[in-house]
C-alpha cells in the first residue's frame, strides 16, 4: 500500500532521509555524555595521586616533592628544622622537609587544644573566674589579663587564646572542660584520631615541659581540622577585638600572628585566614599559616628557623605559601593529612617487609592504644569554596547542539514531505497536476 502510494523515487528520499535522521539523533544521547573538565573529576585525579603515594615517604630525612617539568623547585631560603606545604581542602602534602621530626610546638599546640574543646563547651557560656583557676600558669607565659573574680563569657575566653596567646585562658578553659589532665587526655585521643602520631602532650597552652612535642606534619593536621570549624576559623582570622577589663571597663588585643596583622615590618600576606604562631625559648618560633587564593587554601607550617634572620618564621613560611601557590598544578602529592587507613593484614605484612625498618618503626608507632574522643561537627572548609563530587551528568560538550539543530531541521523537513504528498493524494491520482483550461 505504502509503495502504491509513494512513487519510488520519493519513497527512496525518505527512506534516506529518515535513515540519516535516526543515526543523527542516535548520537545525542552518546554526545550528552561525554565527560567535561569538572571538579569531579578533579578530586578523583587528586584522590587517585594520594591513594599511590607511599606513606613512609615522609618519615624519611629531607626534602620531598614529586614536581613535574616545568614546575617551581621549593624556596631555597627556608631554614626550619622541619616543615611543611599542604592543601587544606584535599590534605596532599605538596612538599615537605623533615615532616615527621619531634620538635616542641610552643603555642601552635593551642591549635589541638581548640579543636579538642572548642566543641565541648557550649557557646554563650559564662563562667567566673577563681584564683584557683589560675594557681599553675607556667612563669613568664604570655597572658591575655584574666582575672580572678571576673565572670567572662567562653567567646571572650577563646579570642584570648587566639589572638593573645593567653595561657591564662587556656587554663579557665580546660577548667571548665573538666580540667588540667582530663584535657591531656582528650587532646591527645583527638590528636590519634586525626592520625597525628608524632604529637606529645604534657602541657595543653604549649608551654614547654619535658617530653612534650609535636611536627610540622602534625601542625599542618591540626590546622587543617580547625579551619572545617566555624568558630576556630572565625577566631583564628580575628585581628583585634575588646577583652572585658575590671568594673564593666574593656581593652584591646590584637593577635600576635604578624603575617596577618602585617605589624612589626612584616608584611601583610594578601588571602591569609589565620591559623597560630607561638615561641618558647625551647621551641624557638613556630607557625602554622593558612592562606586562601581562588578556590584553593594552603597551609604551611614552619618549625624552628635556624638563619637568625629577625621574623625569618614568616618570611619563611611567606615563601613557602607563594611557592605553593605557583606550583600546586604541578605537582605530585607525596602524602596526605588525613589519618591512614590500615591495609589488611597480610598486605600489611607483604609492605613492611618490602619497606624494611621504617614501615615496622612507623606501624609500632601508629598502633598505639588511643581512647575514645567525642566527634567536631560535621566537616566543612569555613569561608572556601569548595568542589563536591557529583553524581549528575556533565554539561553537554560544545558539538551537541549543532547536531539537535540539524536532527530537528531534518525532522521539520520529513513532516514537510508528508504534508505536500498527503495534499497530493487527496487530488486525483490520475491527474496529479491540474490540467491548464483550453482558451
Amino acid at each position: 500500500m505504502i509503495i502504491r502510494w509513494f512513487p519510488r523515487p520519493a519513497f527512496a528520499r525518505t527512506v534516506a532521509l529518515t535513515t540519516g535522521l535516526a543515526g543523527l539523533l542516535a548520537l545525542v544521547p552518546a554526545a550528552l555524555s561525554v565527560p567535561t573538565a569538572t571538579a569531579s573529576t578533579a578530586s578523583a585525579s587528586t584522590a587517585d595521586a594520594l591513594s599511590r603515594a607511599d606513606p613512609s615517604l615522609l618519615y624519611r630525612p629531607g626534602t620531598h616533592v614529586r614536581a613535574t617539568s616545568g614546575a617551581p623547585a621549593p624556596p631555597r631560603n627556608v631554614s626550619a628544622l622541619s616543615w611543611v606545604v599542604a592543601d587544606a581542602r584535599t590534605g596532599a602534602v605538596l612538599a615537605a622537609h623533615n615532616a615527621h621530626r619531634a620538635l616542641a610546638p610552643a603555642s601552635t599546640l593551642k591549635t589541638l587544644f581548640a579543636v579538642t574543646v572548642l566543641p565541648r563547651i557550649p557557646s554563650g557560656t559564662r563562667h567566673s573566674v577563681t584564683n584557683a583557676d589560675l594557681a599553675e600558669v607556667g612563669a613568664g607565659s604570655s597572658m591575655v589579663g584574666v582575672a580572678a573574680g571576673q565572670t567572662y563569657d567562653v567567646a571572650d575566653l577563646w579570642r584570648g587564646v587566639f589572638l593573645s596567646s593567653g595561657n591564662d585562658a587556656v587554663r579557665v578553659l580546660a577548667g571548665m572542660n573538666g580540667g588540667w589532665k582530663t584535657t591531656i587526655k582528650q587532646m591527645q585521643a583527638k590528636a590519634r584520631e586525626l592520625g597525628a602520631r608524632d604529637t606529645r602532650v604534657v602541657s595543653p597552652d604549649g608551654y614547654d615541659e619535658p617530653g612534650q612535642v609535636s611536627s610540622a606534619y602534625d601542625l599542618a593536621v591540626f590546622g587543617r581540622a580547625g579551619l572545617k570549624m566555624p568558630a576556630f576559623a572565625k577566631h583564628c582570622a580575628t585581628v583585634e577585638a575588646q577583652f572585658p577589663g575590671g568594673r564593666g571597663s574593656t581593652f584591646g588585643i590584637r593577635n600576635t600572628n604578624k603575617l596577618l596583622t602585617g605589624a612589626d615590618g612584616v608584611r601583610r600576606y594578601r588571602g591569609l585566614i589565620g591559623v597560630k604562631n607561638g615561641y618558647t625559648t625551647n621551641a624557638g618560633n613556630t607557625l602554622i599559616a593558612a592562606a586562601r587564593r581562588g578556590d584553593r587554601t594552603l597551609l604551611a607550617t614552619v618549625m624552628n628557623p635556624q638563619s637568625g634572620v629577625s621574623r625569618a618564621v614568616y618570611e619563611e613560611a611567606r615563601s613557602l605559601l607563594d611557592w605553593g601557590f605557583k606550583a600546586a598544578p604541578a605537582v605530585t602529592p607525596v602524602g596526605s593529612l588525613e589519618p591512614p587507613r590500615p591495609p589488611s593484614p597480610p598486605r600489611q605484612a607483604a609492605q613492611e617487609e618490602k619497606r624494611g625498618p621504617v614501615a615496622r618503626a612507623r606501624r609500632a608507632v601508629e598502633t598505639e592504644p588511643a581512647t575514645a574522643t567525642e566527634s567536631a561537627p560535621a566537616p566543612h572548609l569555613a569561608g572556601a569554596a569548595r568542589a563536591e563530587p557529583s553524581d549528575r551528568p556533565s554539561a553537554p560538550s560544545g558539538y551537541v547542539w549543532p547536531l539537535v539543530f540539524i536532527g530537528g531541521a531534518c525532522l521539520a523537513a520529513l513532516a514537510l514531505f508528508v504534508v505536500r504528498r498527503s495534499a497530493r493524494r487527496r487530488r486525483d491520482p490520475a491527474e496529479p497536476y491540474p490540467t491548464p483550461p483550453v482558451p
